[in-house]
């Protein structure tokens, strides 16, 4: 990367997260490049749209939209923002749009899902995981309704960098320096692992519940009931982290519950998937932190049973 030049961002998979965080970057003066399959007719003609709650609303016309990785420039940066069910059909096109030195980051949920990207992408390449805590979904082709939040946490998986403790940490500062630069709070996480777990806090109850019981947050925090089953699936994600070495604060969890309680009615990304008959992200956000715990001695029996329906919906929905 030429001196003074900003980075050039790839968006691969250009959803909410990736269309939310490519347009802010974007608003910020960094050169992005929009991936897309099926939105990319509307993109192109239409631009991306994001109505925000925060920022109001931004429109990013002409986007930079690519039907074909093989057309975009060397990014510096690759943000990964589709589904974890798609990740090694991603591949090809991050080792096509990637730089030399390339840093790519996975804005995903759930625990582990850099490991299978890993296996197939060039030793060369830099791989990040970043945990995003925001309220956002698509609207339609090209079109992003942001409700709240936004920040991004990042920290270092693995590649040239691994051996090397003050490169990886520059390396994931870099990073959330560019989203702070296009005004969303970014913090460099030290311990990835312990961030999965952390985020895993508010996934696995909010987003399998939404599927289960056909319920927002807003009703899902209004009931008693549904109340005490997401305390207890969150203390159960506290119980299989402490088994795998990464101790959470009770009051981490108590801060997450009562936050949801101020948030805007909200719809899980998980509830947006079953609802337009996508596969559910039940390995990254289920079955890879029960099997991990199992693995510590720790059985978690509510977040199983959960997994259980959630597994029998996701066959059947369709």
């Amino acid at each position: 990367m030429g001196a003074g030049r900003k980075p050039r961002v790839g968006i691969i998979g250009t959803g909410a997260i990736g269309g939310f965080y490519g347009v802010m970057l974007a608003r910020a003066g960094f050169d992005v490049h929009f991936l897309l399959r099926s939105e990319y007719p509307a993109v192109l003609e239409h631009g991306l749209q994001v109505n925000s709650s925060q920022h109001g609303k931004l429109t990013l016309k002409p986007a930079q939209a690519y039907a074909n990785a093989e057309q975009m420039s060397p990014c510096d940066w690759l943000l990964v923002g589709a589904k974890t069910t798609s990740n090694l059909d991603l591949a090809p096109a991050i080792i096509q749009a990637a730089a030399t030195d390339a840093k790519v980051l996975v804005l995903q949920n759930g625990l582990d899902v850099e490991d299978d990207l890993r296996a197939v992408l060039p030793d060369s390449l830099h791989l990040l995981g970043g945990l995003c805590f925001i309220c956002v979904h698509r609207a339609g082709p090209g079109q992003i309704e942001h409700q709240a939040l936004g920040a991004v946490n990042l920290g270092y998986h693995s590649g040239p960098a691994s051996a090397d403790a003050t490169l990886s940490q520059a390396i994931v500062e870099e990073g959330a320096a560019l989203f702070r630069e296009a005004g969303l709070d970014s913090q460099a996480m030290s311990n990835l692992q312990q961030a999965r777990w952390q985020k895993l806090v508010w996934n696995v109850p909010y987003n399998g519940l939404s599927v289960l019981l056909r319920a927002s947050t807003t009703p899902l925090m209004a009931d008693p009931a549904s109340r005490e089953l997401i305390q207890d699936l969150m203390q159960e994600v506290l119980q299989g982290a402490a088994a795998c070495g990464h101790a959470i604060p009770a009051a981490y969890a108590q801060q997450l519950f009562k936050s949801t309680e101020h948030m805007p009615d909200y719809w899980p990304s998980m509830y947006h998937d079953f609802l337009h008959q996508r596969p559910l992200e039940l390995a990254a956000i289920y079955a890879a932190p029960l099997a991990a715990a199992r693995a510590a001695g720790c059985e978690l029996p509510k977040i199983q049973a959960l997994y259980q329906a959630l597994s029998f919906i996701d066959r059947h929905h369709a």
